[in-house]
């Protein structure tokens, strides 16, 4: 459904409304599905104390992005901000960002780049908590579309698809979120345009809505897809993978074999790369009236057989080494959602599994795993919402709008990437910053 506020603010009369009467303004985003692969404009780098990172590799990295100098607006600014150590050096953080985050490009971005948190250091850990605070902070205060997340890093080279992805339109709804880059295999393509090119990625739930968006944007990266949908919907799911060149598969998930049944179809393609955990449905009630069926049904779609499936693909050694697991987890399961408890149980599970199986399934099978967390997104679902909870869904964001099923279907393709093996137990928010959850 089209939001009618959103075009209304963008006119004449919508601005003087919006001004007088100080109702949110919502920008446009520039997406990369509108056509732009890099931000109209330039990137503005400076340095808060003296950076952890080796300077040559930071600025090769940042050099790949497509991104030059500044002239004469910055699309984006990053801030070093490795070598703050102490409350002291805090300082520099405001003195370098401050006389330039209002002149930042409408849709651009702010990235302040961390160390970890040294656990034999409390004092540097402190301020390098602090720059959580006041990423998040900025980031609901810069609006003009614009977003701020922080990425904590040791080695530039190791977080360039990270870099890349939040460095560009691709990122557009992703803001308010601190990221941690650790070890891990990265593996550079050789098309940073096609990076899935020779790669199989099975997206479950897959015919329609955003598992749709999911499917479209990694065969767009090179992936051959395997669009996964319950029976029901095989037709939905064949006229999709026909049209990206995959192949469909009708399976009920929730089966007790689904795991053995996706591991025998995916063996005659030579297995797995990238494993995209995005079947969900809700059962709204209030505890007090909801019956247990409402309760395991959603548990059950949306935890019981993820984690069934997971256990069996890695099992058999369906996912090759360097590997990619991705699931859908939920906003509503970081902040809780009235009405939604089995909902938010069943995605607060999401993020448990992605923090447990993440270090064991990167030492184990060579394979990631981390999720992604939508907030309020445009579907067909969003727009059956009564119009007062579906406008209040819009608004209580950063950005004061809903997002689009692109945003994360960008999102999962940069977790799913090659080049993000040093993206590990992530869980990271696709909304807007809402102002709902951490």
């Amino acid at each position: 459904m089209a939001d009618r506020y959103l075009r209304f603010t963008g006119t004449p009369p919508g601005r003087f409304l919006t001004r007088r009467l100080g109702l949110p303004r919502p920008a446009p985003l520039v997406r990369s599905a509108d056509g732009p692969a890099t931000l109209p404009g330039g990137l503005l780098r400076l340095t808060a104390g003296e950076s952890a990172l080796d300077a040559l590799r930071l600025a090769a990295v940042l050099d790949r992005t497509g991104l030059k100098d500044p002239d004469p607006e910055a699309a984006a600014v990053l801030l070093d901000a490795t070598g703050v150590r102490d409350v002291t050096a805090l300082a520099e953080v405001h003195a370098a960002l401050r006389p330039v985050v209002g002149a930042v490009a409408a849709g651009g971005r702010v990235v302040v780049l961390g160390a970890p948190p040294d656990p034999d250091d409390h004092h540097q850990a402190a301020v390098q908590q602090a720059l959580e605070g006041f990423t998040r902070s900025l980031g609901k205060e810069i609006g003009r579309g614009r977003t701020v997340n922080l990425v904590r890093l040791t080695d530039p080279a190791a977080a360039e698809s990270t870099l890349r992805f939040l460095l560009s339109p691709a990122s557009a709804y992703v803001s308010g979120q601190v990221i941690g880059v650790g070890a891990g295999e990265v593996t550079a393509p050789d098309d940073w345009d096609r990076p899935l090119a020779g790669r199989t990625a099975l997206i479950t739930g897959g015919a329609r809505g955003i598992g749709a968006a999911v499917a479209e944007t990694l065969a767009g990266r090179g992936a051959r897809v395997v669009v996964l949908d319950v029976p029901q919907a095989a037709d939905a799911a064949r006229a999709l993978a026909g049209r990206l060149g995959g192949d469909a598969l009708a399976l009920d998930i929730t089966a007790a074999d689904a795991g053995e049944r996706i591991a025998e179809a995916l063996s005659e393609r030579g297995g797995l790369d990238v494993l995209v955990h995005n079947a969900g449905i809700t059962r709204d009630r209030r505890l007090v009236n909801m019956p247990a069926e409402r309760w395991s049904s959603v548990l059950d779609v949306n935890l019981a057989s993820v984690l069934r499936t997971t256990d069996a693909l890695l099992a058999a050694g369906t996912l090759r080494p360097g590997g990619r697991i991705v699931a859908t987890a939920s906003i509503a399961g970081l902040a809780g959602n009235a009405g939604q408890t089995n909902y938010g149980a069943s995605k607060a599970g999401i993020a448990g599994l992605v923090r447990s199986l993440a270090p064991r399934a990167l030492a184990a099978h060579g394979v990631t795993v981390n999720a992604v967390a939508p907030g309020f997104i445009e579907t067909r679902m969003t727009a059956a919402v009564p119009l007062l909870v579906r406008e209040a869904g819009r608004r209580m964001n950063s950005l004061a709008q809903g997002g689009l099923p692109v945003d994360v279907a960008e999102t999962t393709a940069w977790l799913a990437h090659p080049a993000s093996g040093a993206v590990n137990g992530q869980v990271v928010r696709v909304c807007g910053q809402s102002l709902l959850g951490a």
